[in-house]
């Protein structure tokens, strides 16, 4: 049987001497390496609860290949008991959810057993035994931390929705809205132990921890996003500001680690209507991101087309939505809308989206669309209008007509599907005359409003600013 193990042994000798951070990481993930995928039932048979101790003391103090100091050699002994524990209660809820018994699964159980696995390597960490080579160990146990989290809380909601917990009695109290995700709230605490056990080190900046920081930030943002916690992750932005002059530019960590840490910024940006922040992260983060990653691509463009929409008025070019069918699919339609000036579509565009805008947290961005849209409305009636006729004798260049009755605006308000009537089948001047000035007051229009004469008297030059016009 332990023939069966050797390649997980020799992967983590390999990985000591080397060393290898993340092939040593491989040795205690849930997921066994495609080169050895009976890996966990391997570990899982090679021993019994009652050996444990005895044989990974064996392998780790008197292997040939390893040289362990005597501390790190129990620290990892302990960091695998935990993790032969955890490995059979997560054996067991896979085999109960593929043999079609998900609620027998407990993965509850499986959640407890991993943090089990955090706690033995942050101590290892805590007491300085670990090098700061190892920390790719950190970013697995963070991560699935985080994935048996979300599992377990769906299955209580699942036992909670069916009536099975406390003997099928639905118990209001026990089930409220505070304990819906009780173990990802948890698993927040645990990340951020880790974050704050990074940020902490005071090592030469090369041997460091703080190398894991971005990484596990990124982890934080995941899990208070999940949790509709965004405040909490300005801490962590805070923290990491505090922290600057003790640590590495961002410049200098994995791409990967740069691309989500500024698209969560960005979003953070984004959701405190700091828009021109969250466009430099955006914008960043895009440019940054592989091509191939068209997820992470869309993720991005979906909080950085509402953005450049409201900083510089631009819409993305139909090329651009094309590439993602999802992403052409949530905002093609209103896009298309204000291209067109098209009031009536957009309201319906906006209607049609508006469960997923609001879940994505850009619907507000994407009303205030509606500006832009009257914006290029009152652009069409001025570009219709036409040029001032030339008087007797002028020669020089046309000029455009600068002098709009309002009626007019009011006349093309109606069919692009406005809501300018006053009850009677006619117009609310007052009403049309509110849009012009409003456009005016955000500077979407120059000009004014000659209320006497009725009509509104534009600019000669730059009417409406940005649309060379």
């Amino acid at each position: 049987m332990s023939n069966e193990l050797d390649s997980l042994w020799a992967d983590f000798a390999t990985a000591y001497n080397t060393p290898d951070g993340y092939l040593l990481a491989t040795t205690i993930s849930p997921e066994p390496p495609k080169s050895d995928s009976a890996r966990l039932y391997n570990w899982q048979r090679w021993t019994n609860s009652y050996s444990i101790q005895t044989d990974l003391r064996y392998k780790l103090q008197y292997n040939p290949d390893l040289h362990l100091e005597k501390k790190e050699a129990s620290t990892w002994l302990d960091v695998f008991t935990a993790y032969y524990s955890f490995a059979g209660k997560l054996l067991s809820a896979e085999e109960a959810q593929n043999a079609g018994k998900s609620r027998d699964a407990d993965w509850n159980a499986v959640y407890e057993s991993w943090k089990e696995v955090l706690s033995a390597l942050y101590r290892g960490y805590s007491n300085n035994v670990f090098a700061a080579w190892t920390i790719p160990c950190l970013y697995v146990v963070g991560k699935y931390l985080r994935v048996f989290a979300i599992k377990a809380d769906d299955n209580a909601a699942s036992q909670r929705d069916s009536g099975l917990a406390f003997g099928a009695l639905q118990e209001e109290d026990a089930f409220g809205a505070a304990s819906k995700n009780e173990k990802l709230e948890d698993a927040a605490r645990q990340i951020n132990r880790i974050f704050a056990l990074c940020l902490s080190d005071r090592s030469e900046v090369q041997y460091s921890r703080k190398w894991a920081l971005y990484y596990i930030a990124n982890l934080l943002f995941k899990t208070y996003f999940k949790l509709n916690s965004i405040s909490l992750s300005k801490n962590i932005l805070r923290s990491l500001k505090a922290s600057g002059s003790d640590m590495p530019p961002l410049s200098a960590f994995p791409k990967a680690h740069q691309v989500t840490f500024k698209y969560y910024s960005g979003v953070i940006s984004f959701l405190e209507e700091d828009y021109a922040t969250a466009e430099e992260f955006l914008v960043s983060a895009y440019e940054m991101c592989n091509i191939h990653a068209t997820k992470n691509l869309q993720l991005i463009l979906t909080y950085l087309i509402p953005t450049k929409l409201l900083t510089s008025h631009r819409l993305p070019t139909s090329t651009l939505l094309q590439q993602s069918p999802a992403l052409e699919r949530l905002l093609g339609p209103i896009c298309t809308a204000i291209r067109r000036a098209d009031l009536r579509a957009f309201n319906a565009a906006l209607e049609h989206g508006e469960e997923e805008f609001v879940k994505r947290r850009i619907y507000l961005t994407l009303e205030r669309g509606r500006d832009i849209t009257l914006r290029n409305l009152f652009r069409k009636v001025f570009l219709a209008g036409g040029y001032e006729p030339l008087k007797e004798g002028e020669t020089g260049p046309a000029v455009r007509r600068t002098r709009v009755p309002v009626r007019e605006f009011a006349a093309a308000l109606q069919m692009a599907g406005a809501e300018v009537g006053d009850g009677e089948g006619g117009v609310d001047v007052d009403e049309v005359e509110c849009l012009i000035a409003n456009g005016i007051y955000k500077n979407f229009v120059k000009g004014y409003i000659a209320r006497e004469r009725g009509i509104v008297v534009l600019s000669k030059g730059g009417a409406f600013p940005g649309t060379g016009v």
